[in-house]
């Protein structure tokens, strides 16, 4: 069943109105006709199952069939991500919210290479690429994608709780699968990961003393985009292991 958004302050009892963007979308890309019946979703937890009585290009009205409220997850993820070169970005914010990630923080280290005036034209972009992840894996919770922060800022504001896991090419770092069979998950979820390059010595500094835990993905050197999907995927392994 194809997914559109809209957001909860435009929901009513009864009925749903696609405009703009959606409605196009519904109407002139994916085609629908009256009596199609789609699947609407609010980004905070709420989806409906609804049944297209009129279309037009710019407005699709609908009505509701049923309704159903989501909870949230138990261990939300935040990815804490240093942005990498290219457009390797797009493709990890695609893919870990296809992963579950709950909130996606873009970071600029020491070697990040970034322009910071292009930043938020870009974090526009990867909120959009987040809601089409949205539509199409099921993810009722629309992840945000913050304003990118440069490190020292965001790391002396970031809080200690919850666990805080950063992927570390240091010795001192434990295999992923060992942190979590030692030390129980308490509350949110972070994944610290770093840039081409790597953290700059002074970063993991900083990062070890807000209370980030070093940990491997074993002996073979990762790509960026790489590590990140591999983190987010046995994270999620290993919190839905009965």
């Amino acid at each position: 069943m194809n997914r559109y958004y809209l957001p909860a302050g435009e929901w009513k009892d009864d009925a749903l109105e696609l405009t703009s963007d959606e409605a196009k979308h519904c109407a002139r890309v994916m085609r629908a006709r009256e009596g199609d019946e789609i699947e609407i979703f609010d980004g905070a937890g709420t989806s409906a199952v609804c049944k297209i009585e009129t279309v037009s290009r710019d407005l699709v009205h609908c009505q509701i069939l049923s309704q159903k409220s989501h909870p949230r997850v138990e261990h939300p993820i935040t990815l804490c991500q240093a942005i990498p070169k290219g457009g390797n970005m797009e493709l990890i914010v695609q893919k870990s919210v296809e992963l579950g990630v709950s909130a996606i923080q873009p970071l600029i280290t020491a070697h990040t290479i970034a322009r910071p005036e292009s930043m938020e034209k870009k974090r526009e972009k990867w909120q959009r690429i987040a809601l089409e992840a949205c539509k199409q894996c099921g993810q009722n919770y629309l992840p945000e994608v913050s304003e990118p922060l440069q490190f020292n800022q965001w790391i002396d504001a970031s809080p200690t709780f919850g666990t805080s896991l950063i992927a570390a090419l240091d010795e001192k770092a434990v295999h992923l699968k060992t942190q979590f069979t030692s030390t129980p998950v308490e509350g949110n979820i972070s994944l610290l990961v770093g840039p081409e390059g790597d953290f700059s010595p002074e970063e993991y500094q900083s990062a070890y003393d807000a209370g980030f835990q070093p940990i491997s993905f074993g002996s073979i050197v990762m790509r960026v985009e790489t590590a990140t999907l591999y983190g987010l995927s046995i994270i999620q392994h290993e919190l839905s292991a009965p």
